[in-house]
């Protein structure tokens, strides 16, 4: 048995550490949470197969990017499905959309994340795709191509798109401050 249960531990402690953080940013990309739980299944059978190429590497980044990767094939198969608003608090805290400033009456805090939500619900996979690994994950824009497989370009106009959109949501004008990215 000799290196199967090494290898059984080590991604079993690899799932332990970071499956919490996969998960959020699996509920950043779709906005809901049994999708999110499904797509982190599923990168993570994938992971455990390769897990011996893998684990050496980056084990975190591939996982992620298999995350993006089936959030984006699952939207192009459904395209007539709804698509969820997602987790704005989440997002909100995440991106930090107030500059730090800390909103102390929790009515303030639901609008903002009412008003976010309903904006992340009209980006398309890749720009929510692009704004989450941008914004959430912190990534450059070398990073988030290399993580989608795409151009930088592609990176930048799908940044520059969601954001326009976002900044254009009436419900956010007055609610959220969108701040330039590097």
């Amino acid at each position: 048995m000799g290196r199967t249960d090494g290898r059984d531990e080590d991604f079993t402690a690899f799932v332990l550490a970071r499956s919490a953080r996969l998960v959020h940013i699996a509920r950043m990309l779709c906005g809901d949470p049994a999708l999110a739980e499904d797509l982190v299944q599923t990168a993570l059978e994938k992971a455990y197969l390769r897990w011996d190429r893998i684990e050496l590497g980056d084990p975190f980044g591939y996982v992620r990017q298999a995350v993006v990767n089936q959030h984006l094939s699952w939207a192009r198969r459904r395209p007539w499905r709804e698509r969820p608003s997602g987790h704005a608090a989440e997002l909100e805290q995440q991106l930090d959309l107030r500059g730090g400033r800390s909103v102390s009456d929790p009515a303030v805090a639901v609008d903002r994340r009412i008003a976010l939500a309903g904006a992340l619900a009209t980006l398309t996979a890749r720009e929510r795709a692009v704004v989450v690994l941008r914004y959430v994950e912190d990534l450059t824009e070398a990073q988030t191509a290399a993580t989608l497989g795409v151009a930088v370009g592609t990176v930048k106009s799908a940044t520059n798109r969601a954001l326009q959109k976002l900044r254009a949501t009436p419900q956010l004008l007055d609610q959220v401050s969108l701040g330039e990215r590097r």
